[in-house]
């Protein structure tokens, strides 16, 4: 695409964006949403959207028609915007010279991102954006966490036997719930301020000290077990043996005191830290809840099941999968405007030329094409 393509009459063609309609079970969102078709129209970019692309978000092809796109095949388009990996069958309908951007799951050892370099076709990881303050607007990891943490609590107060705020009434005063957040990224974060919305006592607990600020920030207490774990690019490091130990037994004492503890904490590229042991989940009450959002990579509690609910102890464990995936319409609107924003970072007079010596496409680049001069 960085030469412009001309057709039989001499024309110039405009460059292409396709949107995909969602092949995964259970994935509803869609990578692009008719209000933002019209900013990439008015830069000369046409949009193609699969039929029945937007259906999962309750968005129906009219509206995208509406807003200027047209209903077509979104895999012969210049650029193919999706959410969920490719599977093998989406790989082999893309051609050399192509742009893939969404979710590629870059670190997981069944990725797809050699039978894209294989195909010749230029991959983004939206994941692999990097954390600065100038691609924030990019940062799909974040938007799609803040629907996480938010999922989590209403998911966590739906299984809970006890109402979450304080509540007085005629028959007696019944005390708020008390909530534990392990992990306070915006996942966390979100979780903490829902769940003190719903008039809960809230605590949040992080191995990286910096964000206890952030705690107080939205009304929770900081549970402070006197382990330092900052890492990089705002990830916690993976802790040490004996660091595992310490936090293991005063985590283990401390969950015991909580009605719901909800569990975020990940490491990139390895598997999730376990934080509640089989004996925190023993002496926890009976009825409480854990609801763990780190499932996909084996769990936060060793107890977790991914995918499932469960009752061990007499205390409720969910695990629930692609939490963002449930609240479709806006996971897909602020979805769209990260993909958006990364598409406006390449788009230049009218041309999508990424410019590989700016370090947001050249750290979220995973696979280069033959265009480009250089294949990674």
């Amino acid at each position: 695409m960085e030469t412009a393509q001309i057709d039989d009459a001499g024309r110039r063609n405009r460059p292409r964006v396709g949107v995909v309609r969602e092949t995964d079970v259970g994935e509803r969102r869609v990578a692009l949403v008719p209000k933002l078709v019209p900013s990439l129209t008015q830069q000369g970019v046409d949009v193609i959207v699969e039929s029945g692309a937007g259906l999962g978000a309750s968005i129906p092809d009219a509206a995208y028609v509406e807003a200027g796109a047209a209903i077509g095949d979104p895999w012969d388009a210049d650029v193919v915007v999706k959410v969920a990996p490719p599977n093998d069958a989406e790989v082999r309908r893309m051609f050399i010279g192509q742009t893939l951007i969404g979710f590629l799951a870059p670190r997981s050892a069944d990725n797809k991102i050699k039978a894209l370099y294989s195909a010749g076709v230029r991959a983004f990881a939206v994941e692999a954006i990097p954390r600065i303050s100038r691609a924030q607007v990019m940062d799909a990891l974040s938007s799609q966490a803040n629907v996480s943490g938010y999922k989590a609590v209403l998911l966590a107060a739906s299984e809970s036997t006890r109402f979450f705020p304080m509540l007085t009434t005629a028959a007696g005063t019944v005390k708020p719930a008390t909530v534990l957040v392990l992990g306070v990224g915006v996942a966390g974060l979100q979780a903490l301020a829902t769940a003190k919305r719903l008039g809960a006592r809230t605590t949040g607990y992080d191995v990286r000290p910096e964000v206890s600020d952030q705690v107080r920030s939205v009304g929770a207490q900081w549970l402070d077990l006197g382990i330092d774990a900052a890492g990089e690019g705002g990830y916690a490091r993976e802790l040490t043996d004996e660091e595992k130990s310490e936090q293991q037994q005063a985590l283990e004492e401390a969950i015991k005191g909580f009605d719901v503890v909800i569990t975020t904490a990940l490491v990139p590229g390895r598997p999730a830290p376990r934080l509640v042991t089989a004996a925190a989940v023993e002496g926890m009450k009976p009825g409480s809840v854990i609801v763990d959002l780190a499932g996909e990579t084996g769990g936060n509690c060793e107890l977790t099941e991914p995918g499932k609910t469960i009752v061990r102890h007499d205390v409720t464990i969910a695990s629930p999968l692609n939490l963002p995936a449930t609240m479709p319409e806006h996971a897909s609107e602020l979805y769209s405007k990260n993909i958006m924003a990364l598409l406006e970072l390449m788009l230049k007079d009218g041309v999508l030329r990424p410019d590989f010596s700016d370090q947001i496409l050249a750290d979220s680049c995973v696979t280069r094409n033959p265009i480009d001069g250089e294949v990674s």
